[in-house]
Order: C-alpha cells, then sequence, then structure tokens
C-alpha cells in the first residue's frame, strides 16, 4: 500500500514531463500557421512575428541554419526563392532553430556573418528553444513551409528534388507552389520530404 502511495505521485510527474516534453506533430495541409505573435529576434536586431512578416498573399517559413552542409547546397536558391516571394507579395523568414549548437556556429553573430556573407534579402531570425520548430513540427534544415493569405499551410518540405545542382532540377516543387498560389490554383503537390541535416534540439 505504501509502495502503492510513493509510485503514484512519481507516475504523474513523469506524464506531466512526457506532455511538456514532447514535440507537436507535423504541421498538416490546411491547417493555420501556429504561434503567429511569437516574437524572434533577427539579425538586424528587429523583433518581428510570423504576423508581422506575412504579406497579402501569404507567408513562406524556411527553417535553415548555418553549419549544415544540406543547407549550402540550396543556399543559392533561397535568394531566387525570396525574390519570387516578393514579386507575389508573399512575406519570408529565415529561422534558426538549432538551440544545442549555438556556441559551434549557430549564434546571433554567427546568422549576422552568414546572412551578410550570402547576401540574404529577407528575415533571417532565432528561433529561441526551437519553439517555432516544435510547433511546426520541422524536422531539418532546410525545411520549408508555405502559408496562403488565410495563414493556411499549402506546401511542405524540399525547394526542389536536386540539392546537388540548380542546374540539374527537374521539379522545382516550392517555386511551382508559389506559381500555383498566385493564379488561385490548387497546389498540385503539397507534400514532399524534405531532406536536410537534423534539427539540434536541446530536448
Amino acid at each position: 500500500m505504501k509502495r502503492t502511495k510513493f509510485m503514484l505521485p512519481v507516475l504523474s510527474a513523469l506524464l506531466i514531463l512526457a506532455a511538456f516534453s514532447k514535440k507537436a506533430e507535423r504541421l498538416e495541409i490546411g491547417a493555420k500557421a501556429p504561434m503567429t505573435n511569437h516574437e524572434v529576434e533577427d539579425v538586424s536586431g528587429r523583433n518581428l512575428t510570423l504576423q508581422s512578416v506575412a504579406k497579402d498573399n501569404g507567408l513562406l517559413v524556411i527553417f535553415s541554419c548555418n553549419t549544415c552542409p544540406w543547407v549550402a547546397k540550396w543556399e543559392d536558391r533561397y535568394l531566387t526563392i525570396a525574390e519570387q516571394a516578393k514579386e507575389n507579395n508573399i512575406g519570408v523568414i529565415a529561422l534558426n532553430p538549432n538551440e544545442k549548437i549555438r556556441d559551434k556556429g549557430e549564434s546571433m553573430d554567427d546568422m549576422k556573418m552568414r546572412a551578410d556573407k550570402k547576401g540574404y534579402t529577407f528575415y533571417y531570425a532565432m528561433d529561441t528553444d526551437h519553439q517555432l520548430a516544435d510547433a511546426f513540427g520541422a524536422t531539418r534544415t532546410p525545411d520549408v513551409f508555405l502559408f496562403n493569405s488565410n495563414m493556411e499551410l499549402v506546401y511542405q518540405g524540399a525547394i526542389d528534388d536536386n540539392a546537388d545542382s540548380a542546374d540539374e532540377v527537374e521539379e522545382s516543387y516550392l517555386e511551382n507552389a508559389i506559381n500555383e498560389l498566385i493564379a488561385g490554383e490548387a497546389v498540385s503537390k503539397t507534400t514532399t520530404r524534405s531532406l536536410g541535416c537534423t534539427i539540434k534540439r536541446t530536448r
């Protein structure tokens, strides 16, 4: 009896801990963007929210970082995509969720240097404690999420089908999704497998 009384609070504590540590499921197509008023710090020093970055035709969120070789492979295409989004009145923000290795190339100073070196024309902000990555169910860098004007998810996954060569891309998933979104058409391919480095979470 005493053992049972002792074990009950322990089990309750473990269940509560598991509930808090459990990451959200990956967003499903049609889901609303989560935590749209949650503030993140951009490399410019400004505090932003997803809602403030979004434009009339939607929002593109890219989970990215400084140290992943997969990001380096696709990074030249970030600028092209950002320009396409800008021309079509879609806001763009890249978020760095790699909390576990902040002191190994993912600090704010590292992010500022990366944005300057690569000529980023879009917001690049720190996702402290990977809170947004957890809310989105993002798993890798890069991992992209495109939302329409109602902040509903219309595409998620990879940028295109060839990380190694932009010249050899056969299907530009994200570019096509943006074009279809702007044309008022249903996105024909809503989900692809994201390829990249796993997000370095602290839990």
